[in-house]
Formats: C-alpha cells, sequence, structure tokens
C-alpha cells in the first residue's frame, strides 16, 4: 500500500512539475488562446487558417501562440512582426518545419524549399541565380517564353472561332508549364487541349493538396508510421512521377550531348555544365531535384495569379481597357508582345502587384523554424519552435491599406512598394534569405500572359458578372473554388 501510494505520488509531482515548467514556458512565449487538451487550438484554425488566424491576432497581438497538437506555433500578423522575424532575426528563423508529405520527394532535404541554409543551399541558389534569374539569363531565354505565348494565341483564336469557352485557369497552368518547361528544356511539356496536361497537373495539384492539407501525423509525429489520412501514400506516388519525369530529361539530355549534337543552351544545359565543374558541391542529384522544385514552384503559382489577375480584369472592363491601351504602345505592326517591354508597362504592373496582394498564392508563409533560442520583441520563443507569417492578414490590414478588400491597381501607381521584400507590409514572395527565389521568373511569366490574353481577345462570361464565384480554397496556395471559364473573341 505504501509502495502504490508513493508511486502515485511520485507520478502527481511529476505531472505537477511538467505542467509548472509548461506555464513557465508559455509566459516567455507571445499570448494566444488557451486551446485544448491534446488538441490545442486546432478547432480555433478551421478550414481557413489565414482567415482565423488574422481574427484570433486582433485578440491577442501581431505575435501569438497557438498549439496545433503537440506543435507551438508563433504566428505574426503584422508587418512589424514579419520584419521582426524575417529580418532582424532571419538566421534564428532561417529553419524549415518539413511536413511528412514532403520526405517522400526522393533528397528533400536537397529541395530549395526545404534544405538548411547551409553551405549546400548556398551553393544551389548560385546555380539559380547565375543560370535562371540572372536578369541577363532571363533575357537571353525570353524568345522561348514568347514561342510558347504564340502557340497559345493560336488555340485562343480556334477557340474563338468555335465559339468555344476556355478554362483560363487549366490554360494559365499549361502555358506556365510549357515556359517553364522551355526555359528548362527547350521543349513543350503539354498541349493546351489535354484534359491532364499530361499528367502534370494531376502530379502538381497531388503536391500541392497533400503539403497544405491538415496532416494529423504533423501534428502528432507518433502518428506516422500509420500514415493515418493516407497523405504520405498519395505523395508518395506524385513525387515519384516527378523523380521518373526528370530522370527522363536528364537521361536525353546526356544522350544527346554524348552523341555531339548541337547545344540548347537553356537552364539544363547550363546546369549540366556547372555540375562538371563542381561535382563535389552540385551533381545532378541536385539538378534532378531542382527541376522537380520549379515544375511545382514555377506552374501552379504562376497560373494562380494569371488567373485571379483576369477574373478582376473581366469584373472591371475599364481596367480592362487600361491595360489593352498601354500594352498596344509597346505592340509593333506584328502584333507581337516582347515580354521585356512589358516588365515597365505601369497600369500593367500595377494589376500585377494588386492581384499579388489581394490575392495571394501563398496566404500564410512557408512555415519557418526558429534555428535557436530568439528573442522577438520582448518575447523568448524556444528552438525548434515553428513560425508563421500570415502574409494575407498583412496584406489586408486596414492600418496600412486604405480600402484593403477593394481591387485598386492604382494604388501602387501612387506609392513604391515592391514585392522584392523590404517593404514588410507587402511580402507576396516573403522576405529575408528564404524569399522565393523564382521571384524574377514570376514577373515574367505572369506578365506576358497577362498583356496577351487582355491585347488580342475580348472575353465573354457565361454569366453576369455579379454572378462571379470569388471563393477560394486553401492549400499550399489558394486557389479559385471554380475554375475561370470564358469565350475568347478577336479585339476589337
Amino acid at each position: 500500500m505504501e509502495l502504490g501510494f508513493l508511486l502515485l505520488s511520485s507520478f502527481l509531482f511529476i505531472l505537477f512539475l511538467l505542467h509548472a515548467l509548461d506555464l513557465h514556458r508559455r509566459r516567455r512565449l507571445p499570448p494566444g488562446p488557451a486551446g485544448l487538451p491534446i488538441i490545442g487550438n486546432l478547432l480555433d484554425v478551421g478550414p481557413k487558417p489565414h482567415e482565423t488566424l488574422a481574427k484570433l491576432s486582433e485578440k491577442y497581438g501581431p505575435l501569438m501562440t497557438i498549439r496545433l497538437g503537440t506543435i507551438t506555433t508563433v504566428v505574426a500578423s503584422t508587418p512589424e512582426a514579419a520584419k521582426e522575424i524575417l529580418q532582424r532575426n532571419d538566421e534564428a528563423c532561417s529553419g524549415r518545419v518539413v511536413p511528412d508529405a514532403v520526405t517522400t520527394l526522393n533528397r528533400h532535404d536537397l529541395a530549395v524549399l526545404w534544405i538548411s541554409t547551409n553551405e549546400e543551399w548556398r551553393s544551389i541558389r548560385k546555380a539559380m541565380s547565375t543560370y535562371l534569374t540572372h536578369q541577363h539569363k532571363l533575357d537571353t531565354l525570353s524568345d522561348l517564353r514568347e514561342t510558347v505565348v504564340e502557340g497559345m494565341l493560336d488555340y485562343l483564336r480556334e477557340c474563338g472561332q468555335k465559339n468555344k469557352a476556355v478554362d483560363i485557369g487549366r490554360l494559365t497552368f499549361a502555358v506556365a508549364l510549357n515556359q517553364m518547361s522551355n526555359t528548362m528544356l527547350s521543349r513543350n511539356v503539354t498541349t493546351y487541349d489535354s484534359e491532364d496536361i499530361g499528367g502534370f497537373k494531376t502530379a502538381v495539384k497531388t503536391v500541392m493538396e497533400v503539403d497544405g492539407k491538415f496532416n494529423i501525423a504533423d501534428i502528432f509525429p507518433v502518428l506516422k508510421p500509420w500514415d493515418p489520412q493516407n497523405i504520405r501514400r498519395k505523395a508518395k506516388a506524385a513525387y515519384g512521377w516527378f523523380d521518373k519525369v526528370t530522370d527522363g530529361f536528364i537521361n536525353d539530355r546526356l544522350n544527346h550531348r554524348e552523341s555531339k549534337l548541337p547545344r540548347f543552351g537553356d537552364l539544363l544545359d547550363s546546369l549540366l555544365d556547372y555540375s562538371q565543374e563542381n561535382e563535389a558541391e552540385f551533381n545532378l542529384i541536385h539538378i534532378k531535384t531542382l527541376l522537380v522544385d520549379l515544375f511545382l514552384g514555377g506552374t501552379e503559382t504562376s497560373s494562380n495569379t494569371t488567373e485571379w489577375a483576369m477574373t478582376e480584369l473581366l469584373l472591371n472592363p475599364h481596367m480592362f481597357s487600361s491595360v489593352r491601351q498601354e500594352v498596344s504602345t509597346i505592340v509593333g505592326k506584328d502584333g507581337n508582345i516582347q515580354e521585356s517591354k512589358i516588365l515597365n508597362l505601369p497600369y500593367l504592373q500595377a494589376v500585377i502587384k494588386e492581384t499579388l496582394r489581394l490575392h495571394l498564392s501563398v496566404p500564410l508563409l512557408v512555415p519557418h523554424r526558429t534555428e535557436t533560442n530568439v528573442k522577438l520583441g520582448e518575447y523568448i520563443v524556444p528552438k525548434n519552435t515553428q513560425i508563421l507569417v500570415n502574409a494575407w492578414a498583412i496584406a489586408r490590414d486596414p492600418r496600412y491599406w486604405e480600402n484593403p478588400l477593394t481591387f485598386m491597381p492604382e494604388r501602387f501607381l501612387v506609392n513604391n512598394l515592391d514585392y522584392k521584400g523590404q517593404n514588410f507590409e507587402y511580402i507576396p514572395f516573403g522576405s529575408g534569405r528564404r524569399m522565393c527565389p523564382g521571384m524574377p521568373v514570376a514577373h515574367r511569366v505572369v506578365s506576358l500572359m497577362l498583356a496577351s490574353f487582355v491585347y488580342h481577345f475580348d472575353w465573354k462570361l457565361p454569366y453576369a458578372r455579379e454572378e462571379m464565384d470569388m471563393n477560394c480554397i486553401f492549400g499550399v496556395t489558394l486557389i479559385r473554388a471554380t475554375s475561370l471559364v470564358a469565350t475568347p473573341m478577336p479585339a476589337k
């Protein structure tokens, strides 16, 4: 009896100590909702966490702590809080929380999005900067992307002649995909009338769904071996498909080079040259992982942004006319739109910026993780704490944006805000060392698609403008709940 009482007393004392330690730790963290035992604040977050977290921050402040199962998370919801994380404590907050689904990607630890910010990361970023996102390289490869758009215009003219409606979301995905594949591989990988776009759309959509989906195995790691929602299985199939496809691209190119055939001069040629010169730090595994990164990151976000921009322009005919009038000033007699000339058109770029503000592709920046104990404002955030930056809440904060829920491109004609990570009230691509490295490519892809849609065609909606569905679905990216469908007609 005495032994049993002693064991029970010891157990209760240990529980008391653990509870006291947790209270002490939470006192040093930012405030937040109490949550429930075991599940924490999962019920508070819901299916649209960017919205519910924004609402909670109004009560608990710009830095807020929530608990998702066993995962403690600090959420930043204002420009000042984002700056504290992404600039003042950039290095200390540069880690990543890797979802269980991502670990099914072969060598996910080499993917730009997930790799630690070490020497290997610097080597990969250097290769991207030199051979993909540098302005000179982008200019050199612009003809490939413009050729893709010419093919898209031929397809739309055929649809117009047949009075056939076009799923603009699917079309923009195919165009962005072919622009990216031409930049990388000098080839199209799909046709515009393909339902599944050569398997790419299914694979990309699956990855975006499973990587952004609530996964109980992420918040209760003990459940990972059982994969209770089959998320790991779906992710493994999609990533395996990419693994096989990119292997094929690389092997084809290696055989081409061994046959002493003429070079393509595209990104893959450049990466293979770079790997031969720096094999110790950059090899074929790095190249394959980077190709997967670019197919994933360079298609879904660009196509989403273009589809949302077209949605807003079709809802606002005077804005549509303003874009067309501006684009017409730089179009020659042959009607061709050159990528380099549209990048400095003020109103077109204002429309894109406003789309990125009101319809962020990634509303919650990819989660960061603290590498050390770090002081954020008056709080101490422990090592290995997950950090979310709610870029969606920041971009709609009425303290920084007039009429924040209204689509107003003109606001970017009178301010100097840009999306390059220095203005923390506007960070659609993030900021700091973890800022999206593909931003310069996305800028060109979206600009060229949008200018071409507006200049060459009028568009007929199958319903009244006021019936447009503006709802969205949350995932890694924020997509339209229903695709934008319209019929292209030759511009008058």
